[in-house]
């Protein structure tokens, strides 16, 4: 109650306000986030101290929240965090918290983003993917999910983390993806949301991870068609039914396109027999490996594809949210009023106002109406790609070097 009436008393300052007033309320103050991320890369308290295991994550929500404010990095900063994350590399794959650290799919998934959001060929280069796709072979569980790290936790963010960073630079294939789909259908809740694991209580932030199903969808791992948008892929576990779909599409495509090419006596007697591999049939025409490049391209073509239906929630009350309620006037942004800010609220504020920003659009090569955008147009952030979670031309370009690898 504290919170919502904190709440109600910035917006009945906004609302009595005279038009120059509201005006100045729904500015992004852009130059203070911009020096708070760039204080925060360049140098942390000892209070933080407590956050060493999770050194990537914090590289990565000041690139990422640097990015979406069109802020570039001198060379040299851009070469330390390389470095860096170079010294988190584990030399059997994945990357730790901190250099000599267990690696872990999580700071694996930040570590990863980070360096596409620099986007250099040294940030790219740098990423073993040999080693990293072993990381994850053995990281999968036998339920088709993901566990964490060595000994870990299984649980959707162990599917989410791996399955997008493994699409993100080029390695997603059968093996990684087989079984995805229905550890994620199994973790549907009778109310409508996704748990954390089976039989656990939904929750939006297990909710947010579903993106992943995208990629690696299998045929019979059905969802509730009430919790389907495609803006729902703004939160991450909306992301693994985007990957989980898209793969399942790729295959059915190569099944159908091989069997017109041979004679027509030998076609595959249903589609769900390709279920718990997304590549195995008696047919012998998915025996064959399925193409990296047909999981790589889903990433690609979900931005291609327009928004039919339309976002889950009010972008413009998201937007005055943000702008109002996060912002710190000192730079950096925060969970609620009356909270102090961080570098994780800081990205995450950014990306849902970037979301909000471009939701009503009806593809990826325009930019958002003024109707769409509260506050002047230079609130307007980067475009996201909204599976991964970075700037869109980042991805692009990160797509294009896989790609050719």
């Amino acid at each position: 109650m504290k919170v919502e009436a904190r709440v109600a008393d910035i917006y009945r300052v906004l609302f009595d306000a005279a038009p120059n007033a509201k005006s100045v309320m729904l500015e992004l103050w852009r130059d203070q986030h911009v020096e708070y991320l760039m204080k925060g890369l360049r140098h942390l308290a000892p209070s933080f101290h407590v956050l060493d295991a999770n050194r990537p994550w914090l590289c990565y929500w000041m690139v990422h929240g640097l990015a979406l404010l069109d802020e570039t990095l001198d060379d040299d900063l851009e070469n330390d965090i390389v470095d860096f994350l170079s010294r988190c590399q584990d030399k059997h794959g994945g990357y730790g918290g901190g250099p000599g650290q267990l690696p872990h799919l999580a700071t694996s998934y930040a570590a990863v983003n980070t360096l596409v959001t620099i986007g250099s060929e040294r940030a790219l280069s740098s990423i073993k993917r040999d080693n990293l796709y072993k990381f994850m072979l053995l990281m999968k569980d036998k339920s088709g999910a993901f566990r964490m790290h060595d000994g870990g936790e299984i649980d959707v963010r162990a599917c989410y983390t791996a399955i997008s960073v493994a699409s993100l630079v080029n390695i997603l294939d059968d093996e990684l993806a087989k079984g995805v789909g229905n550890y994620i259908a199994s973790c549907q809740t009778y109310e409508g949301g996704i748990a954390g694991e089976p039989s656990a209580e939904a929750h939006g932030g297990a909710s947010s991870f579903r993106a992943g199903w995208h990629f690696v969808k299998e045929w019979n791992a059905d969802s509730k068609d009430g919790q389907i948008n495609w803006l729902m892929v703004a939160t991450p576990f909306g992301r693994c039914l985007v990957y989980v779909q898209g793969a399942a599409i790729a295959l059915a495509q190569k099944l159908m396109a091989g069997s017109d090419e041979q004679s027509k006596q030998s076609q595959p007697s249903k589609l769900s027999s390709v279920d718990d591999s997304c590549g195995t049939s008696s047919s012998g025409l998915a025996s064959e490996k399925s193409s990296v490049v047909d999981y790589a391209k889903i990433g690609f073509d979900f931005m291609k594809q327009s928004n039919q239906i339309g976002p889950l929630f009010h972008n413009i009350a998201l937007q005055q949210y943000i702008l109002l309620c996060a912002q710190v006037p000192e730079g950096g942004l925060r969970d609620k009023p009356g909270k102090n800010r961080d570098h994780y609220h800081s990205c995450y504020c950014l990306s849902g106002l970037s979301v909000s920003q471009y939701s009503a659009m009806t593809g990826s090569v325009s930019c958002p109406l003024p109707q769409h955008m509260l506050g002047p147009y230079s609130n307007l952030l980067e475009q996201i790609h909204p599976l991964y979670n970075v700037v869109l031309e980042k991805y692009e370009e990160a797509y294009e070097f896989f790609s050719s690898e």
